[in-house]
């Protein structure tokens, strides 16, 4: 299993209670949720990827559990990791969520790669 199932299916289940566009993904060691075409959450073993205004993290990372997203050694702006640890109950996760699923409707889709000539 590379990421943790009973999170996904708790993220899972609070997505489609509003969205209807949800595509899953296995990506980055993980699982990833993208509302509309924009990576909007994340699911890894011990910790959610959330996607957020990026004007909100330096406030969000003061919070239990939650630090910059540095998957690749360097700060992602605009993402943060929460342990799952700290996402023990609904209202916790739907707190993280709800950051998520408020921000993806202003994000800009990834730029697509185009095709090789």
């Amino acid at each position: 299993m590379a990421y943790n199932e009973k999170l996904a299916g708790n993220v899972r289940e609070i997505i489609l209670q509003s969205q209807k566009k949800v595509e899953e993904k296995n990506m980055f060691g993980g699982l990833c949720f993208m509302v509309d075409d924009k990576m909007c959450v994340g699911v890894e073993k011990q910790r959610l990827m959330i996607r957020l205004d990026p004007a909100k993290v330096e406030e969000l990372i003061e919070k239990e559990g939650c630090k910059p997203m540095d998957f690749t050694g360097k700060v992602m702006k605009g993402f943060v990791f929460v342990d799952v640890k700290v996402l023990n109950t609904k209202k916790k996760l739907e707190f993280w969520m709800q950051l998520a699923l408020d921000y993806y409707k202003i994000a800009k889709p990834s730029r697509k790669k185009s095709a090789k000539n």
